[in-house]
């Protein structure tokens, strides 16, 4: 492409890409796109086209071709061209309402996050959006949403961090650690918590105890830790909410197998677990295979996390032999999708 077209031409193309009913003109919008997200011109160009704010249609595609060229062709631009490109970023996000679309709300959390972490001039990214947009409600999606894919992006390969960027990364947000935990923790006691919130509150511990960030002894004393438990012990709890749920505590026990570090939290984690037995036996009772998967997904990670102990110091302290009766429990479970699982589990993790 040897010229940048005008918005309307651009529009015109995405019209005709998810309106136009003939298939050969779809083609023909698809394929100039595609020119025109690896150009240096589709830089400006999602810019603009997120500033008109025209559709559905156009937004998207704006927020996904600026997260594609932050991701794969930040080399194309200069850096003194990366704070303006930070600051136009955050004034879109600034626009983002309760009406605003998951889907743009994720383009634009996934291409912020890949700036920040390319952008090593940009220092504690985490704790400046807080300070930024925390105190709004109607970013309150747009905050989890980001906090939730800046660590997992760390590792990202498209992104080709070097060894230092990624422990540098890591240091920074360990130190926002506190903040971001305050933020998920107002949202889980917050009067107008619902399903939704709850879910990107998990999704969000998760990626922080992915990466090891979490100071355990503030993620223990306040609710935020218990809260995933309570999901998992209320029978009515949505199916969906059900697995996340089942992940954040997942991810809790696998950063607590480091006991030496994280005895604090792996203390919380095994009387927490503790609780889950009753309600697996409801979901078994109640012919819910989904949720005696999760539970069977929680007691082999469990097992997992303390096999150590159970080894050298067998049914004292970690070591408590109810881990692997929970197991055991598991593996007679009469679905055979549950027991088998469970009994692949368990032979991988007993040291036989």
């Amino acid at each position: 492409m040897d010229s940048m077209p005008n918005l309307e031409t651009v529009i015109h193309a995405l019209n005709a890409l998810y309106q136009n009913p003939d298939v050969v003109g779809k083609e023909k919008a698809s394929v100039w796109l595609g020119e025109l997200q690896r150009s240096v011109f589709a830089w400006q160009i999602a810019d603009q086209l997120l500033r008109l704010n025209h559709d559905l249609n156009s937004c998207y595609f704006a927020a996904q071709t600026m997260r594609t060229k932050i991701q794969y062709s930040f080399h194309e631009l200069p850096a003194t061209a990366h704070a303006s490109l930070r600051d136009s970023l955050l004034d879109h996000i600034s626009k983002i309402s309760t009406s605003t679309d998951n889907v743009i709300v994720t383009q634009l959390s996934l291409a912020l996050a890949d700036l920040a972490l390319q952008m090593a001039t940009w220092k504690n990214p985490a704790s400046d959006l807080i300070q930024k947009f925390g105190d709004k409600p109607e970013h309150t999606g747009f905050l989890l949403e980001i906090l939730t894919v800046m660590p997992e992006e760390i590792h990202s390969r498209p992104l080709r961090l070097g060894a230092n960027r990624r422990a540098e990364v890591t240091h920074e947000l360990g130190q926002a650690a506190t903040m971001v935990l305050h933020l998920m923790t107002t949202c889980i006691e917050s009067p107008s918590l619902d399903v939704k919130l709850q879910m990107k509150v998990y999704r969000c511990l998760v990626s922080w105890f992915n990466i090891s960030a979490i100071p355990q002894e503030m993620t223990v004393n306040s609710k935020l830790l218990m809260a995933p438990f309570h999901a998992l012990i209320n029978k009515d709890c949505p199916s969906s909410l059900h697995e996340v749920a089942c992940d954040c505590v997942c991810a809790a026990l696998y950063c607590a197998e480091d006991f030496n570090k994280y005895t604090i939290l792996a203390q919380a984690l095994f009387h927490g677990v503790m609780t889950l037995p009753e309600a697996y036996h409801l979901s078994v009772a109640d012919e819910d295979t989904d949720k005696s998967i999760n539970y069977c997904r929680v007691f082999t990670e469990m097992a997992e996390s303390f096999i150590q102990a159970i080894v050298d110091s067998p049914n004292q302290g970690f070591g408590d032999f109810r881990i692997l009766e929970l197991l055991l429990t598991c593996v007679g479970h009469y679905q055979y999708e549950v027991s088998i699982q469970s009994e692949q589990r368990l032979k991988s993790t007993l040291p036989i």
